[in-house]
């Protein structure tokens, strides 16, 4: 499986209010269609198949909302695909591709969530790494 494609669609975000109060973040995908996608202009053995998704987090209570909605085009084997789509009329998916979808899906509109929420002075709503002064050990000797 290859990502041949992440597009954007739609990109809201809004903060309702100026000082955050025990802040909670929400974050939630919604998968709302996978469809198979025929292409003139790209020639592979594997099939494409495009996923529609909506990724949002809101900042609880009623502090911000962010919504990024667009779609991933995968390159998938014959096989997959038929069984993704055939999953996929009665709205389910695998455990597995559907782990494999939301892994790309969190990684890609990750990165444009937090080049937003720091435009819009917001706090990020995933953990960034702290560094912290090493203690010394002249104490002990």
């Amino acid at each position: 499986m290859r990502v041949m494609g992440f597009n954007l669609e739609k990109v809201n975000i809004e903060r309702f209010k100026d000082n955050p109060e025990n802040l909670k973040y929400n974050t939630k995908i919604d998968i709302s269609n996978i469809e198979s996608l025929n292409s003139n202009f790209i020639k592979i053995k594997d099939e494409m198949i495009k996923i529609s998704f909506k990724y949002n987090v809101t900042y609880e209570p009623e502090y911000a909302k962010l919504e990024i909605a667009g779609n991933l085009l995968l390159a998938v084997e014959p096989k997959l695909s038929r069984d993704v789509l055939r999953e996929w009329k009665d709205k389910k998916i695998s455990e597995d591709f559907r782990l494999t979808i939301l892994n790309i899906i969190i990684r890609k509109s990750s990165i444009k969530a937090l080049q937003l929420e720091d435009e819009l002075g917001l706090p990020p709503h995933l953990p960034f790494p702290i560094l912290k002064k090493q203690e010394s050990n002249e104490a002990s000797q």
